[in-house]
């Protein structure tokens, strides 16, 4: 990508905030979850990174984590085959012993001019991908997460204000805000928290990869801060909510998006 997205602010420093926690991060290898991935590390998290099929990406992000002294699991695996759900929270137990912070954020988007153009195979792919997945793995992580664990999703404005040729995107990432909310009524009483960050947009590998050159050039250009946004600039709202900061938050949504008004 040209220009390549910001994945780290090299004036933050670390203060410990996540310190001898554990963080299973979906999507790690680029984007929004390489991002967090190497936020976590530098407040002190190890980091397992469940990923498709980018190997080099997740390698690239995996060194970034250990320059912090942290240690990284790489995770390979379709994260909506509930059998590799599992498999990564074997993996992630038997390689560091606990699991403290889940993190939902994988996702794919198809764009399409009509409804009409959306094929039965891209309307479950993507609600394979975008909202099963955040299901299943949370499923098979809740066994092993204790009293003081969060788990943070990632939706979309998109959610919110609608997308005209992201119609079945939408739809997932809004049902990501009611799997949030009624999640953490759910889990109150265990004392895990669950919130979620709904990002406007954000200049990730996901973007030239699924919009026209033209809609590239512009993208973002229509929110009142007149740009995307990077990687590095959504990452700290993930901290927030894994850490004691947000103790007392469950079943909230963090808007970094640029300025728009959405009013959820």
């Amino acid at each position: 990508m040209t220009p390549r997205p910001r994945s780290e602010r090299p004036e933050e420093k670390g203060a410990d905030r996540l310190k001898g926690r554990v963080a299973l991060i979906t999507g790690g290898d680029s984007g929004i979850g390489r991002a967090v991935a190497i936020a976590f590390a530098r407040e002190g998290a190890d980091v397992a990174i469940a990923y498709l099929e980018e190997t080099d990406d997740a390698r690239d992000t995996e060194a970034r984590v250990r320059e912090f002294g942290r240690r990284c699991l790489l995770l390979p695996g379709d994260v909506s085959r509930s059998a590799v759900c599992r498999r990564h929270v074997q993996k992630v137990l038997k390689t560091f012993g606990r699991l403290d912070v889940l993190v939902n954020n994988a996702a794919e988007q198809h764009p399409q001019k009509s409804l009409e153009d959306i094929s039965d195979e891209q309307l479950e792919r993507t609600f394979q991908t975008n909202i099963f997945a955040y299901f299943r793995l949370t499923r098979a992580a809740l066994p092993d997460l204790k009293k003081g664990a969060a788990i943070v999703n990632t939706t979309s404005v998109t959610a919110y204000r609608g997308s005209a040729k992201l119609l079945d995107y939408s739809s997932t990432k809004g049902a990501i805000v009611g799997f949030t909310r009624s999640l953490a009524l759910s889990l109150a009483k265990r004392g895990i928290r669950v919130n979620g960050v709904a990002p406007g947009p954000v200049w990730t590998p996901l973007i030239p990869s699924t919009f026209s050159p033209e809609e590239v050039a512009k993208f973002g250009s229509d929110v009142p801060l007149a740009r995307a946004g990077e990687p590095a600039e959504i990452a700290s709202a993930f901290v927030f909510l894994a850490s004691a900061d947000s103790s007392y938050m469950t079943g909230q949504v963090l808007h970094p998006n640029g300025g728009e008004i959405i009013n959820g």
